[in-house]
């Protein structure tokens, strides 16, 4: 596939060949993503000292912003907008904003276009968002307030391993609604079109098909977690959260090294290790030593499909024909409730969508440092085939126009990225999985790693998104993972 712009430090992933670490880290993490910087932090908290071991040349995994299109123009390389970042408890607890984190929040957290010129607005306010869905207003209130009012208590359920909750009440009523399928819920409890496609929407970010069971939790969250928290970007691009991340690990005494890939344990001298990694990359660190059993639950672990990503240097804002979008920081572009449907069962069918829902956000509205002055970027992706090799970009950008007409005549230069590119970035996008694995509800309660973080084999334990509780920038996993191996030592 052609790429356009310059690369993301991926050059440092060639370098296969070294010497074994030398002794002298009490501990070792391999993977500089959000969970891998969070455990390197929580054991550098705990005493510890600490080396975190990064194969490219740049720290972040899918923390990376660069000027993928042209010089002046700073895009974000995977993720972008972030509402568990600023939820997450690891986060909240640190003092990030010291060392450069400043977040912003857009006017609205999200916005989805019709067809006749309208938009549904997911608003800050949960009483206006109520408004503004006019008689599916009580119907929202009823799904996603409950979790609003009763943040603080399901909180654990959202951030935690499983575990029996502190609430039963609480989260049995989050449950009865979570545990069932978007479109099941959303024709149960919402007539009009435009509260059925904004939920659609909403809990397409599982990358699942719609009508599988528990797709209805990841809109619930991501809904109340905007009236809770907002969805905010940070300052000057994702990067900044790792710089930050890093910054404070610093602080702490622990170091990062980059351009440093980790091929086997054998080359580590560190007793204990922990690993930003998925299942294959585990097996490929250590497979040799892991149980036959253990092995096969690795090996049969399943990722989910990939996505296709294009970025764009842009002369004006995107001309979008409802003024909502114009102030909304997230765009979901796919119209109603049936296309979405179609568009997220695709990629489970081998196909690749005509109309594929599109995830889109425009940083540069709030963010004038993305971009030279009058300029805007904007960012977008819709999900594929696992492994898929098709260029999505004229049906990406024939989405946008669809909403917004005159957006070509914008557009000065794009990056388009599809599942290869991306993995030859972050070795963790395994075929462009940007979830750290399939997100049904088997493998979300099952991940094959013995108690959830630990593996058979003493002091070394798996700390990324194919942990509990799964993927998003929140550095949870690594927090779980780490606390675990503080305790058992």
């Amino acid at each position: 596939m052609l790429r356009h712009g310059v690369s993301d430090g991926s050059s440092g992933a060639a370098a296969a060949a070294h010497a074994k670490v030398k002794p002298g880290s009490d501990a070792v993490v391999i993977g500089s993503g959000p969970n891998g910087l969070a455990a390197a932090i929580v054991l550098a908290e705990a005493q510890y000292s600490v080396t975190v071991y990064e194969a490219q040349d740049t720290i972040g995994g899918g923390l990376r912003s660069a000027a993928l299109t042209r010089s002046g123009y700073l895009h974000d390389v995977c993720s972008a907008v972030h509402p568990m970042g600023i939820a997450s408890p690891f986060f909240r607890a640190r003092p990030l904003d010291r060392h450069g984190l400043e977040w912003i929040q857009p006017a609205y957290p999200l916005a989805h276009p019709f067809d006749d010129g309208s938009a549904a607005v997911l608003q800050n306010d949960l009483a206006a968002t109520c408004a503004g869905l006019g008689r599916d207003g009580r119907a929202y209130n009823r799904v996603v307030g409950h979790v609003v009012r009763q943040w603080s208590d399901l909180e654990p359920l959202f951030f935690g391993p499983p575990r029996p909750p502190a609430n039963p009440i609480h989260a049995a009523r989050f449950g009865l609604a979570a545990l069932r399928s978007c479109s099941g819920l959303a024709r149960a409890q919402f007539r009009t079109v435009k509260a059925r496609g904004l939920f659609a929407g909403l809990a397409a970010h599982s990358v699942g098909p719609l009508d599988r069971a528990g797709t209805a939790a990841i809109g619930i969250v991501l809904a109340a977690a905007a009236h809770v928290h907002g969805w905010p970007i940070p300052r000057g691009g994702a990067q900044s959260i790792a710089n930050a991340l890093s910054r404070h690990l610093a602080n702490l005494g622990g170091t990062v090294t980059t351009g440093r890939r980790i091929d086997s344990l054998a080359e580590l001298g560190a007793d204990l290790v922990l690993a930003d990694v998925t299942p294959r990359g585990l097996l490929r660190l250590a497979g040799e030593k892991l149980s036959g059993g253990y092995r096969r639950a690795l090996e049969a672990f399943r990722y989910g499909p990939g996505v296709f990503k294009v970025d764009w240097a842009l002369s004006d804002p995107i001309p979008w024909e409802a003024a909502e979008c114009r102030s909304a920081g997230t765009v979901h572009v796919g119209g109603t409730l049936e296309e979405i449907e179609d568009a997220e069962r695709a990629p489970f069918a081998s196909r690749h969508a005509d109309r594929p829902f599109v995830l889109l956000a425009q940083p540069s509205l709030f963010d004038p440092s993305r971009a030279p002055a009058g300029r805007h970027t904007a960012w977008a992706y819709c999900h594929v085939p696992h492994g898929s090799t098709e260029d999505m970009t004229e049906r990406i950008e024939r989405q946008v126009e669809r909403f917004a007409p005159g957006f070509g005549a914008c557009i000065i230069a794009r990056s388009a990225r599809g599942p290869a590119d991306l993995e030859r970035g972050n070795e963790n996008l395994i075929g462009g999985d940007i979830t750290g694995g399939d997100n049904s509800l088997k493998q979300l309660f099952m991940r094959p790693t013995w108690r959830h973080y630990a593996t058979p084999i003493s002091g070394l334990y798996l700390c990324s998104s194919s942990t509990p509780p799964g993927g998003g920038v929140h550095g949870m996993c690594g927090l779980h993972a780490a606390s675990l191996a503080v305790r058992r030592r």
